[in-house]
C-alpha cells in the first residue's frame, strides 16, 4: 500500500474510534470525483458511494448559503481559494481546531484552525 494511503487510512481510523474526524460535503464530493475518475484503477460508482455512506457517519458539514459566504470571507481575508475557504468554514462549523490538508500552508492559523499537512514526511 502507498505511503499516502496507509496515512489516510490510519487518520480515518484514528478519527472514527476516537470520535475526533469530520468532514464537509464537499470534501465527500471531490473524494468521488478522485476515485471514481483520476486514480489508476478507478471504482466504479456504486464502490465510491458504499465508501461514502461510510464516511456519512462522521459529522459532515452541509454547504448552503451561509458556508458559502464564510467561504468568500476566508477567501478574502486569508488568500486561500475559495474551495480551501469552503473547507475551512466547514471545520469551523464542526468545532475543528485542526484541519488536514495537503493543499493549504503547514504550521498556518486560519481562523482559529491550525493548518497540518498528515503527508509532510510521507
Amino acid at each position: 500500500m502507498p505511503a499516502k494511503q496507509r496515512i489516510v487510512r490510519q487518520i480515518l481510523e484514528g478519527g472514527v474510534q476516537e470520535e475526533t474526524a469530520c468532514l464537509s460535503a464537499q470534501v465527500l464530493c471531490k473524494f468521488f470525483v478522485v476515485v471514481t475518475r483520476r486514480i489508476t484503477h478507478p471504482l466504479s460508482a456504486v464502490e465510491a458511494q458504499g465508501i461514502i455512506s461510510l464516511f456519512r457517519r462522521l459529522p459532515v458539514a452541509e454547504i448552503d448559503g451561509d458556508l458559502v459566504d464564510i467561504g468568500v470571507d476566508m477567501h478574502r481575508r486569508y488568500g486561500v481559494s475559495f474551495r480551501d475557504g469552503l473547507i475551512i468554514a466547514a471545520a469551523r462549523r464542526l468545532g475543528c481546531s485542526r484541519l488536514l490538508s495537503e493543499d493549504l500552508q503547514a504550521g498556518m492559523m486560519i481562523n482559529g484552525l491550525e493548518i497540518i499537512n498528515p503527508f509532510a514526511t510521507a
